[in-house]
């Protein structure tokens, strides 16, 4: 005899609501706690920090290391003298919201302004829309005194060249501005950090572009030596003139290998130091 439908639905369901085995689906846009948050922090960083001398921890790819991460955030808020946060991106291993939302509130736990950029890991599923979500724009630039960011998505292998990755058309105007700014006030800008996940000559990396991305770089105000790159993705530290114009990449290890920089900006300097944990 089969059994009665209703009573077995009731059964399946009753089952399932008490052992609480079904998760938030993970395309889920349902999220807690903040969002926008770029925009919010932004205007922290842009109203608070002293454009002349400032500090700020460069951290990157969590990626399920959230003891580590808790760790790392600890102690850059203990110490008391950096004024924001920048993360490489791949916060999360799988695109899932629940590990945007887990790296988010670590981050928040800092008391720090912070911002990120968009890894990989970070477009699995529908995770680059939660990141929009969550933080903002992919592509976007903010302001300390006279440095200017230019923090950009260029994991271009994730998007299979349905968007421009990196973006040339974000860059030739954002580039206009500034150049726009400088001839209007002399020294307006004087330094450019750019950061992204992936560099060029990565495999995520639009290399086919990557001489002209060089290019676009070099047009930015303090190129060659004021023009800074920052990423993560790989894994281990790097610094090296990857395109051999001049522009420095500062590459930073995952937050598992126990490790971050930390940035030291002056009128007439950039500096860093590793900072092991």
């Amino acid at each position: 005899m089969k059994p009665h439908l209703p009573l077995l639905l009731y059964g399946i369901c009753a089952a399932v609501s008490s052992c609480e085995v079904l998760d938030e689906h993970p395309y889920s846009e349902r999220i807690d706690g903040p969002v926008a948050v770029h925009r919010q922090n932004i205007q922290k960083i842009e109203q608070y920090c002293d454009g002349n001398n400032f500090k700020f921890a460069f951290i990157s790819d969590t990626q399920g290391a959230y003891d580590e991460m808790k760790e790392a955030i600890k102690l850059i808020s203990s110490r008391g003298d950096i004024d924001f946060i920048v993360h490489g991106g791949d916060q999360t291993d799988f695109g899932l919201p629940k590990e945007f939302v887990w790296c988010r509130d670590i981050l928040e736990s800092s008391s720090l302004p912070y911002v990120t950029v968009i890894g990989n890991h970070d477009c699995l599923a529908n995770g680059d829309t939660t990141f929009g979500y969550i933080y903002g724009e992919p592509n976007y630039t903010f302001d300390v005194g006279r440095t200017h960011f230019v923090c950009l998505n260029t994991v271009a292998l994730e998007y299979d060249y349905s968007h421009p990755v990196p973006d040339f058309g974000f860059l030739e105007a954002d580039i206009a501005i500034q150049e726009a700014r400088n001839a209007a006030a002399a020294g307006s800008v004087t330094r450019t950090i750019v950061v992204m996940h992936s560099r060029p000559y990565d495999e995520q990396f639009n290399n086919n572009v990557a001489k002209v991305f060089g290019l676009y770089l070099s047009r930015y105000p303090g190129y060659p030596y004021n023009v800074t790159c920052l990423n993560g993705h790989n894994h281990k530290a790097d610094i090296s003139d990857v395109l051999d114009n001049g522009i420095i990449f500062y590459q930073v290890p995952n937050i598992a290998k126990r490790s971050f920089f930390i940035f030291t900006v002056t009128p007439e300097s950039l500096s860093y130091e590793t900072v092991d944990f």
